[in-house]
């Protein structure tokens, strides 16, 4: 098969593509022709090095985000069949351990993530367990579907599970542009939610506008809180979505009402933050780290999305042979929505 591997750390020009076995489909696997796959923030991060994950190793293919259509089974496989439309749960859990017993399988011992910490999507075969390969319904294409699995599996942990957004509520979430605000955005609205969105571009705000969002700032040239304030009678909002990190910490908790949320899941402006304690405490604030999804919340969130009738919002799409050319893009600081491969 062809794929696009790396052999060290490096940019954009580290990737290459390659001709190598075909995958083994297991006795449980399914393996899939690879029509699309997603570029996401780790990949780029990876090959940038180190790798992050537990198990990564060199040479690698990278490709967290992955549909296409099985075009082989294992001998025990009993729920996908020959030309099944699927999409790829990337987090490949053992099911056995404690933490998946309980049903806290993103704490798996064991875990792997494809694309992660084994060979991933940016190839035209990969093979995974059955039980991480979802059918795709017949509405939803395939393109679309491989758009799904890190934005809205985040943002469903963040906002769902942990942050238990309710109707009638007023989320902010930051980085007009970034899929998992994208994600963020039609989730809130879809449960009833207000949305505010603040960026430093203008013109990604502009577009994001055309999602539907409430209300948007600028953080860069206006006030943050003070529009937040604004748009909320004063009130401030009732959940901030930060997957930024420290250059908005205090800022997101100065945007909170009395006994808000603050839902953190990312670090891309730094590893450490600092904010004011007695202000936080003084008006019952609650900081949630949110994880990585588990394997029962990610079946939980395509459930929901197959009904949903979220937009899919793409910033390019390149054939295979040109993931340097993607990987540019993605660090170019000027996408809109994912970017795809495909074969």
């Amino acid at each position: 098969m062809r794929a696009i591997q790396y052999d060290e750390h490096g940019g954009p020009e580290v990737l290459r593509e390659v001709t190598l076995p075909d995958p083994v489909c297991g006795p449980g696997d399914v393996l899939i022709e690879v029509k699309a796959a997603a570029v996401n923030r780790l990949d780029a991060l990876q090959r940038r090095g180190p790798g992050l994950l537990p198990g990564f190793t060199l040479p690698h293919i990278p490709g967290t985000d992955v549909a296409g259509v099985v075009v082989a089974t294992g001998s025990a496989v009993t729920t996908r069949s020959v030309g099944d439309r699927v999409l790829v749960d990337p987090s490949l859990n053992c099911g056995s351990c404690p933490a998946c017993a309980r049903g806290d399988s993103a704490y798996c011992p064991g875990m792997r993530v494809v694309g992660g910490s084994r060979q991933g999507g940016y190839a035209e075969l990969v093979a995974v367990p059955e039980t991480h390969a979802h059918e795709v319904p017949a509405h939803i294409g395939l393109e679309e579907a491989a758009t799904i699995p890190t934005v809205y599996g985040m943002a469903w942990q963040a906002l769902v599970v942990h942050g238990g957004l309710r109707s009638g509520e007023t989320l902010l979430v930051h980085g007009a542009g970034s899929g998992i605000t994208i994600a963020a955005v039609q989730i809130a609205r879809r449960l009833g939610a207000r949305t505010i969105v603040s960026s430093g571009s203008d013109d990604k705000l502009a577009r994001t506008a055309k999602l539907g969002v409430d209300a948007t700032v600028n953080h860069a040239t206006g006030d943050l809180v003070e529009r937040v304030r604004e748009v909320t009678d004063g009130r401030g909002a009732d959940i901030v979505l930060d997957h930024v990190g420290p250059a908005l910490f205090q800022r997101s908790l100065s945007a909170l009402r009395i006994h808000g949320r603050l839902v953190f899941c990312g670090n891309t402006t730094g590893m450490t933050a600092s904010f004011n304690l007695t202000d936080a405490y003084h008006r019952g604030l609650t900081l949630i780290g949110s994880e990585s999804y588990g394997h029962e919340a990610f079946g939980r969130m395509l459930d929901w999305y197959w009904e949903a009738d979220c937009e899919s919002v793409f910033d390019s799409v390149f054939p295979l042979a040109e993931a340097a050319e993607s990987h540019h893009r993605l660090e170019s600081g000027e996408l809109f929505g994912k970017i795809l491969l495909t074969t």
